[in-house]
């Protein structure tokens, strides 16, 4: 009798199922067939972390320096890649580029010492030339009066060629917490890409895009989650990212009496390598040498 009830409660189940799969449409089956296995609302409503505040009285001792992260690198292709949406994720370039489309972020012009960064607001349009994806202006035949005309056509912007990102970070020890602290102030991306006379020379060129105020995209990258390839129920948003220091770069400027000179015009090769680790463990080292052991 109750094999009979347990096989008859199976084949009740069975049935409501099907039923409630045949009453969806299409559009929900396709829907349903693209998500996940249950419905993501976590990323969606997160918020940044907060980050503790900070009194000029303190700081003991402060420097800024400019990070160069190079997106082709293994650790720092999570920024890199999806170069296309994909079940929900997009790159980080992509997500900035979006956030400035929608006016949800604000972009500014990167100037060429990097220097005031965050002053000279741009538009979307103006990222977008920058790209050289403008809109231009080409001649095509009207098949229906058979007369060349002047068409204006809308240029893809070449997102996949930003494969580096500049950081500008400011360090700085809290003597209240007893404790070395890190900021990060803005982002930059940077095309990489050959001019059609380079190709033969295989001439890379090198241009700094727009700049980012790091504190006011941090909802927008909160939001937004970067694979992650060992649990993907535990993804990382870019912000987590970010303040984690899960990125791998090395140091190409710090602040200094000659106009903030970059390492590059001093020091060449071998010499700008040690130079940016000797800045490095300046900074790592400041917070050893306050104590005794």
């Amino acid at each position: 009798m109750r094999q009979k009830l347990f096989f008859l409660m199976i084949f009740l189940i069975g049935v409501s199922s099907f039923s409630s799969l045949m009453g969806q449409g299409i559009e929900d089956l396709v829907k349903n067939r693209n998500a996940s296995a249950y419905e993501k609302k976590i990323t969606l409503e997160r918020k940044p972390a907060p980050l503790p505040g900070v009194r000029e009285a303190d700081v003991t001792w402060s420097k800024t320096v400019w990070r160069l992260i190079d997106l082709r690198e293994k650790m720092n292709q999570k920024f890199y890649f999806p170069t296309v949406e994909m079940q929900g994720r997009i790159n980080l370039i992509n997500l900035l580029l979006k956030g400035i489309k929608e006016n949800t972020i604000t972009a500014f012009d990167a100037p060429v010492n990097d220097e005031n960064e965050f002053s000279v607001p741009i538009s979307y349009d103006q990222v977008k030339s920058q790209f050289g994806a403008a809109t231009k202006t080409v001649s095509r035949r009207n098949f229906e009066t058979g007369q060349m005309e002047d068409v204006t056509i809308q240029q893809e912007i070449p997102s996949e060629e930003v494969k580096q990102l500049i950081v500008k970070e400011i360090w700085y020890f809290d003597k209240q917490k007893s404790t070395l602290q890190v900021r990060i102030m803005g982002i930059c991306p940077i095309r990489l890409f050959y001019r059609p006379e380079d190709v033969a020379q295989e001439v890379v060129q090198r241009k700094k895009l727009f700049w980012v105020y790091y504190p006011e995209i941090r909802s927008l990258l909160a939001r937004n989650e970067s694979l992650n390839q060992r649990n993907g129920a535990r993804n990382f948003s870019f912000d987590d990212l970010f303040l984690l220091r899960n990125f791998d770069g090395y140091i190409i400027k710090e602040e200094n009496v000659y106009d903030n000179r970059a390492i590059l015009q001093y020091a060449a090769d071998a010499y700008a390598s040690q130079e940016s680790d000797r800045i490095k463990n300046l900074i790592f080292n400041y917070e050893q040498d306050l104590w005794e052991y």
